[in-house]
């Protein structure tokens, strides 16, 4: 099978588009057909050898995490699922990836896909649907007539955490470069902050949920924009600031775990319209270096999905 592959960490120039043999199944695995794969910056991370302070991938190693296709073959062990069924989930990313015509991958992590979804609209929502529920469903529940911030609201992540606040009656607000303040609006953002203004915030005070992307300064600056008892809910803050935080709020990391159980309430979200995929970018598989260039710039919209059928 044709699949993106690295044999040492490093720059774009690691990436490989190889020929390999076709995966061989475990008991508690389906094989998968994989018709779409999205590009998450873990993706490009992983390449240049990040992840390596927090597990070691085998090399070579195929490359993505998230996909949608069609079940080819399921294991001995697998219940729930059979050949032939329209799939979406994540590998795991101690195993071989999803950028690849074929992937061999835990029944948990994957779940049925809905019927009005396009494999490339399945394909976008694990990574960024799983992140965007683990902070607003789980860590840091919305309510409706809660005022929420997000941060990176253009993105993979913020632009399905504006849809959900929205949908579940919070008032939205988001941050966004200048140039993507009416897509980010189009999402539901009732304001939406140019994070390059010194002063942004004070343009998003008396917040009960900020939802943190981005890290760094930011995650200290949005302190400021929160009422006490808020609660400061984020995903990888690094490097996080040696400034303790205030007293009189809460600082939530977001712990994203994956099962078939979590993806199906994706599933859910977006068969009922809560949540719209967002797919702006399509590549073929030997156009993997471009698509990865595109998510390494940090201003894409939405998501970006390598098409393999």
């Amino acid at each position: 099978m044709k699949a993106l592959i690295i044999r040492k960490y490093g720059g774009p120039e690691v990436l490989e588009l190889a020929e390999i043999p076709d995966p061989a199944p475990s008991p508690g695995d389906v094989l998968v057909e994989v018709h779409a794969a999205s590009v998450n910056p873990i993706d490009w991370k992983m390449r240049e050898g990040r992840v390596l302070r927090f597990f070691d991938v085998p090399l070579p190693h195929v490359m993505g995490r998230d996909m949608s296709g069609v079940v080819r073959e399921v294991g001995s062990e697998v219940t729930g699922l059979q050949p032939g069924d329209p799939v979406f989930g994540l590998a795991n990313p101690l195993r071989d990836g999803t950028q690849a015509e074929l992937v061999a991958i835990e029944a948990d992590l994957v779940a049925k896909k809905p019927d009005a979804l396009t494999h490339e609209e399945a394909a976008s929502l694990g990574v960024s649907g799983l992140s965007m529920l683990a902070a607003l469903e789980e860590t840091a529940p919305v309510f409706r007539g809660m005022r929420v911030l997000v941060h990176a609201g253009a993105g993979g992540v913020g632009s399905l955490a504006i849809q959900y606040a929205v949908d579940r009656g919070a008032e939205v607000l988001a941050t966004a470069s200048a140039r993507n303040t009416d897509y980010v609006r189009s999402l539901g953002a009732s304001k939406v902050i140019d994070y390059k203004l010194s002063d942004w915030p004070q343009r998003a005070l008396d917040c009960d949920v900020v939802f943190d992307t981005v890290g760094g300064s930011t995650h200290q600056d949005s302190q400021a924009c929160l009422k006490p008892d808020g609660a400061l809910v984020y995903l990888n803050a690094a490097p996080l600031p040696d400034t303790p935080p205030r007293e009189d709020i809460m600082v939530l990391l977001a712990p994203v775990r994956t099962s078939r159980e979590k993806l199906e309430r994706v599933a859910e979200l977006a068969a009922a319209g809560a949540v719209r995929a967002q797919v702006t970018e399509t590549y073929p598989l030997h156009e993997a270096d471009t698509a990865y260039a595109r998510s390494q710039t940090g201003h894409t919209r939405g998501k970006i999905v390598i098409k393999l059928r």
